[in-house]
């Protein structure tokens, strides 16, 4: 079974985000978009780049170099790989087209919010197999921050519904 180097897990993070952005970007050219959910969903891409160039910073770190992974590294990292090769954006080309093909803005809200929830159970699983406490802070921050996008998501919806 392969086992991820935290390099790799950092260059998945960093790409997950990637792909988000991608797909916020193009969800914001939608020409179906009132001036409100174009501000939002602009906000949630920003967001998605705020967190690429953490990612980008954690992996410059020499600490990050050293990062003690916890015993059951091995099966955090299939799992890991498991989400990886599910998650609803496997690209960009893929997050540009589920946001382009979207027959409407609530198409759009649930393809974020499963998205975000994608990203969710990476970032968990990252948490769960790492030691390193200022990883753990690093991840805490962005896994709340994940958690209030869904929140945010979830809110917007209703606006549509």
């Amino acid at each position: 079974m392969p086992t991820y180097s935290i390099n790799e897990v950092i260059e998945f993070a960093v790409q997950i985000e990637k792909n988000g952005y991608a797909f916020y970007h193009e969800a914001s050219k939608r020409k179906d978009l009132d001036p409100k959910a174009k501000e939002f969903i602009e906000f949630l891409r920003d967001e998605e780049l705020n967190h690429e160039q953490t990612f980008l910073a954690l992996r410059g770190d020499a600490e990050m170099q050293d990062m003690e992974l916890t015993a059951d590294w091995e099966l955090v990292s299939a799992y890991l790989k498991t989400i990886v090769d599910s998650r609803i954006f496997n690209s960009n080309d893929a997050a540009i087209k589920k946001a382009a093909d979207a027959k409407d803005l609530m198409e759009v809200v649930n393809n974020a919010i499963t998205f975000e929830k994608d990203t969710l159970l990476y970032f968990h699983a990252i948490n769960d197999g790492v030691s390193n406490p200022k990883t753990k802070q690093v991840l805490r921050r962005i896994i709340n921050e994940e958690v209030s996008h869904v929140l945010k998501l979830n809110d917007f919806k209703k606006t549509l519904v």
